[in-house]
């Protein structure tokens, strides 16, 4: 898909109310989108998938973002600070966001449109505003 046209990505997996298990097909699509992810960043997002708990979005988004750095980049990983930036210290280019977001959305279920995207320049913010993102969408469905 082209970064330039990518406004929201439509959700074919929307994510249920939290309950205590997973369906087969909901573990088999996790287990293939972060197939390339640490079994952490797996295991947080069926936890998150079964309860919906913010707690679980560090991992996840550390284990996505993990998995598009460099090798020689990622030991600013190991222990992972809020003004961590993504493309000067982890060199993560505009092309390598969108498929970080891409993935991010079909992980967690929510749409990001390509105008949020600008301000989304260090670790801090991402988590921040994921947790904004899923709190407006609990809110939206009324889990709230």
């Amino acid at each position: 898909m082209n970064p330039a046209s990518h406004a929201s990505v439509a959700l074919t997996h929307p994510l249920p109310p939290p309950r205590k298990t997973l369906t087969d097909e909901e573990t088999a699509h996790l287990r293939e989108v972060l197939k390339r992810c640490s079994a952490a960043t797996f295991q947080a997002a069926c936890q998150f998938w079964k309860t919906g708990n913010p707690y679980y979005l560090p991992t996840i988004i550390l284990g996505i973002i993990e998995r598009f750095v460099a090798s020689d980049l990622r030991p600013p990983l190991k222990k992972p600070h809020d003004d961590l930036r993504l493309g000067e210290d982890l060199g993560l280019d505009s092309l390598t966001m969108m498929e970080i977001v891409m993935l991010t959305e079909d992980v967690l279920a929510l749409s990001i449109h390509h105008e949020e995207l600008p301000h989304l320049r260090t670790l801090g913010d991402i988590q921040q505003f994921l947790k904004g993102k899923l709190h407006d969408q609990s809110r939206a469905m009324g889990r709230d």
